[in-house]
């Protein structure tokens, strides 16, 4: 095959799988919609093998850096909370060829509103660091999913 034709079809198909992906804020709506449905394994597949976790502020606040302290923390949320409606504020991504960071307002609502700061940096279209940074001050005006 002459190396143009392949490097067309090399092309073809990065573009396709570039395209069949969403990207990173749509990633991080169906995380917050993950979190908001209390879908544990759901959210735990957003992540890659090593995730740094910041929860700043509440009864979880803590650092946690392995997949079974991440499950763990977020398995007391979900217990705790049951299903809890997401809106979803302010967002915005910030992207380079080496990975995307996506911030936002979020509020869940269930028992009581949790305000909640957002940030969140994928690789390889997989969750490597996350703080939720509790805020009940915070404006969340937005779209209810």
């Amino acid at each position: 095959m002459p190396k143009t034709l392949l490097a067309s079809l090399a092309a073809a198909l990065t573009l396709a799988a570039t395209a069949a992906h969403a990207g990173p804020i749509d990633d991080a709506r169906a995380h917050f919609q993950a979190v908001g449905s209390g879908d544990l394994s759901a959210i735990m597949q957003a992540y890659a093998e090593h995730t740094q976790f910041n929860w700043v502020g509440g009864p979880l606040d803590g650092t946690y850096t392995t997949q079974d302290a991440i499950r763990g923390v977020w398995a007391k949320f979900t217990k705790g909370q049951g299903p809890l409606k997401v809106k979803v504020g302010t967002l915005e991504e910030s992207a380079n060829p080496k990975g995307a960071t996506v911030s936002a307002n979020v509020m869940f609502e269930g028992q009581m509103p949790i305000k909640v700061r957002y940030l969140l940096t994928f690789r390889e279209e997989k969750i490597v660091s996350e703080t939720w940074q509790i805020d009940p001050s915070l404006n969340v005006d937005a779209a209810t999913y």
